[in-house]
């Protein structure tokens, strides 16, 4: 059993997922307060941009891990994520801070309910995720 650079690619991966499971759960009640009128939306957008790129940058940080190690079959399972995060913020709104969301339309229904769509597929995503990477680390660790 030795300890390659894949397993540490998938130990680092299991790591900063979970950093993205809080992300994707902080975003989902994040909504559910602007849904329930709980916090106003400038305040909200406030907090929530400041996000978005260290979670993309984290995403696409351990993916180019996988591509040193080797791991092409993990990279192509995370391309279409990856592709998402790029489409979506080649076409955010005109801003002049980083971030995804803009106070004067977050609160329209279908973009805060697409926005909660897009929390909850995140956090199903990074989970599933998880225990993907628990599960090929153990595996490249026995079979190394």
């Amino acid at each position: 059993m030795a300890f390659t650079f894949a397993a540490f690619c998938y130990l680092l991966a299991m790591l900063l997922a979970a950093v993205l499971i809080f992300f994707a759960i902080f975003h989902i009640i994040a909504f559910d307060e602007l849904k329930t009128d709980y916090k106003n939306p400038i305040d909200q957008c406030n907090s929530l941009n400041p996000l978005v790129l260290p979670e993309y940058i984290i995403h696409i940080f351990f993916n180019v891990l996988f591509l040193l190690a080797g791991q092409i079959g993990t990279v192509a399972l995370n391309l279409p994520l990856i592709g998402y995060h790029i489409y979506r913020y080649a076409n955010r709104p005109v801003m002049s801070q980083a971030g995804l969301y803009d106070p004067t339309t977050i609160m329209n229904a279908d973009v805060l309910s697409r926005c909660m769509r897009e929390g909850w597929i995140k956090l199903a995503f990074y989970l599933l995720s998880f225990f993907y990477y628990l599960y090929s680390m153990i595996y490249v660790l026995v079979s190394s």
